[in-house]
């Protein structure tokens, strides 16, 4: 994984008890990471890592940005903005673990590796709905998002199944034909709601 590589923050090392870090996140960072949520974005990261007394390293990022999204109506990429402050604590130990509140990296390497958590970061920010701005979206999507939309009751072409045989249609001309009682049972529930 040497592509994210820059993302590593050196603890075991840190000749200080403070320091600070600006990182850069664009499309190539997401493209490293090869995820699917986001693919694209440019956000700025500032880092600051504390060295606490009893040897848990305090990691405070604030990130803020843009991502760029598919919108969940018309499919076409829209921006969103992205500014959230999270804390990291950090200890050095025998194996990695994240489970708990505090994550262990092996006192062997003496770095931890934040790319990975500036995504998750990132993408934990992102609302569950995602839509351009009212009349925003993609107008020849959204006419034909509205024709697959239609409700009406009164649309045979819409109310007919695509599987349904063709002489099981009730010819208007002819009312000796019955319709299979299959299909009136599911009219029945159309014409409820």
């Amino acid at each position: 994984m040497g592509r994210l590589d820059k993302y590593k923050v050196e603890l075991k090392s840190m000749k200080v008890d403070s320091a600070h870090y600006e990182i850069q996140l664009n499309n190539q960072f997401f493209e490293d990471l090869d995820a699917t949520e986001v693919q694209k974005g440019k956000l700025t990261v500032q880092l600051t890592v504390k060295k606490t007394l009893s040897e848990v390293y305090v990691i405070d990022s604030k990130i803020e940005g843009f991502v760029i999204v598919p919108c969940d109506r018309c499919l076409d990429e829209m921006e969103l903005s992205i500014s959230t402050t999270d804390q990291l604590k950090v200890k050095l130990g025998e194996d990695f673990s994240d489970d708990g509140d505090i994550v262990v990296v092996p006192e062997s390497d003496g770095y931890i590796n934040l790319a990975w958590f500036f995504y998750e970061f990132i993408v934990l920010n992102i609302p569950m709905k995602h839509v351009h701005a009212p009349g925003k979206c993609n107008k020849g999507m959204m006419n034909k998002l509205g024709k697959h939309l239609s409700t009406s009751s009164n649309d045979e072409s819409d109310d007919m199944p695509v599987d349904m045989p063709d002489d099981s249609i009730k010819d208007e001309g002819n009312e000796s034909e019955e319709i299979d009682p299959r299909w009136s049972e599911l009219q029945k529930i159309l014409d409820n709601n």
